[in-house]
């Protein structure tokens, strides 16, 4: 007989906030159920985001280092896309690490109970199961991590034929001939990159002045000016006004009057909160713009319920998704986990070149108040990234007489060199204290090294 309850917690969601905090919550000996709607467990990230997304960046680099293979003196030939294949390659990726987690979460005696689930009050989720039957759920306390769902803009219809959004890209069975892509954050970014080494024909149209506008502007311009030697078109600044589908596909008129014609138009304008028919009004918790409005430590407007992830207005990002459920796992679970400091994750766009920072901008902090220094490394400095044939930048941005405010990168595998960069900003490390660490030689960490030595004052490898 099923098991309703009571139970310390019941999750609603196993996305990374809600998977996360049901594991941490188990480990403080805490009884947790898991509702996912799903038939996998992992939410967005897993299923239908970071994971598939970088499988087929990764399938992308294979094909542009295939073409440029007789650069590095290697002889092969590229002979093109396999969609079937890439697709068989994405797709196990993804079924093995769920099946990972899934094992991972029944190991730790978390009860997954499988349907669509919504609150039926301050302590109570009910759940309808594919079988059709309700379970109404009993808990101390709730969690929800319902996600985000993609976004359109007024007027603009995702049929998943002609306009489609990144849950159909994912899902496509041939490479486009050509795309427009409707937004140039990090998702339209990505496909973009995707899709051209793919060979497509790709326009971004961003109404922003720049393609990652949340991004340093230098790492901006520095990813503008790569896209345009690959080939990679963009309109920015320009707001999109209508589209209709074509005999050969879609027309997209931008504001202006210019008109771009294409075999495709990827919605990537954001992302959702997935806060309808969940039953958060009925149960008294407050919403701001359809995000659910928690504290410093993603506490609702009602004491039993909390919110984590997506659903919640901070960075849609899957290791924001952890951090968040973990804290409140700890803080449900009687230990006083320190608020998130947001500003300190961070954030990369997998694109080729990367774009990776951590910490504010120089915008922001001179906003702030901050009177600053800034260095730009240049990796033709870094011996390790004219190796790899990477063009971009290491920029530190630090107080003045005080410490890192930020770090922002650009090129190839700086998504990795960023780790460190987490350390600095969250230690508040001083630029002379990351001066006098001894950088491994040949890597492309040491960009990070130089860029320090130089702001504090005793450049090595800098020329002028």
């Amino acid at each position: 007989m099923a098991n309703n309850g009571p139970y310390d917690i019941v999750v609603l969601g196993a996305g990374s906030g809600g998977y996360a905090c049901a594991l941490r919550a188990a480990e403080l000996g805490r009884s947790v159920a898991l509702v996912e709607r799903d038939e996998s467990l992992g939410g967005t990230c897993l299923n239908r985001g970071c994971i598939p997304t970088k499988a087929l960046l990764h399938a992308a680099e294979v094909a542009d280092q295939t073409r440029e293979a007789a650069k590095f003196g290697v002889r092969a030939v590229f002979e093109g896309i396999d969609v079937a294949g890439v697709n068989a390659y994405k797709d196990k990726v993804v079924s093995t690490t769920v099946k990972g987690l899934t094992g991972l979460i029944k190991s730790r005696g978390i009860e997954v109970v499988h349907g669509e689930g919504r609150l039926a009050g301050p302590t109570t989720v009910e759940v309808r199961t594919p079988a059709g039957e309700t379970r109404a759920l009993e808990a101390q306390h709730i969690v929800l991590g319902t996600g985000s769902a993609p976004k359109s803009l007024p007027g603009l219809e995702i049929d998943g034929e002609r306009v489609i959004s990144s849950d159909h890209a994912l899902r496509l069975e041939h490479v486009p001939g050509s795309v427009v892509i409707l937004g140039g954050g990090v998702i339209g970014v990505e496909f973009a990159s995707v899709w051209r080494s793919f060979g497509a024909e790709v326009t971004i149209v961003e109404a922003l002045p720049h393609l990652l506008p949340l991004e340093e502007e230098s790492s901006s311009k520095r990813l503008e000016r790569a896209f345009r030697k690959r080939g990679i078109k963009f309109e920015l600044g320009t707001r999109f006004e209508s589209a209709k589908t074509t005999q050969g596909g879609i027309s997209v008129t931008l504001e202006g009057g210019k008109v771009v014609d294409a075999e495709l138009l990827l919605v990537a304008v954001g992302r959702g909160p997935v806060s309808d028919g969940i039953g958060l009004a009925e149960a008294g918790v407050e919403l701001e713009r359809g995000y659910v409005k928690v504290d410093e430590y993603c506490r609702t407007s009602v004491p039993t319920i909390s919110a984590v992830g997506d659903l919640v207005a901070t960075p849609q990002l899957a290791h924001v998704g952890f951090a968040e459920g973990i804290l409140v796992a700890e803080r449900l679970g009687g230990l006083a986990p320190a608020p998130i400091d947001y500003d300190g994750v961070p954030r990369i766009t997998y694109s080729d070149p990367e774009v990776a920072s951590v910490g504010i901008t120089s915008a922001v902090a001179r906003e702030r108040g901050y009177e600053i220094n800034e260095v730009t490394y240049d990796l033709a400095g870094n011996p390790k990234s004219k190796i790899l044939g990477t063009q971009g930048e290491v920029k530190v941005i630090a107080a003045v007489d005080g410490p890192v405010l930020g770090l922002h990168m650009v090129g190839a595998r700086v998504g990795e060199l960023i780790a460190e960069g987490q350390l600095i900003y969250n230690w508040e490390a001083l630029p002379s204290e990351v001066a006098q660490l001894i950088h491994p030689h040949p890597t492309q960490s040491e960009a990070v090294g130089e860029a320090h030595l130089a702001l504090a004052g005793k450049p090595l490898h800098v020329h002028g």
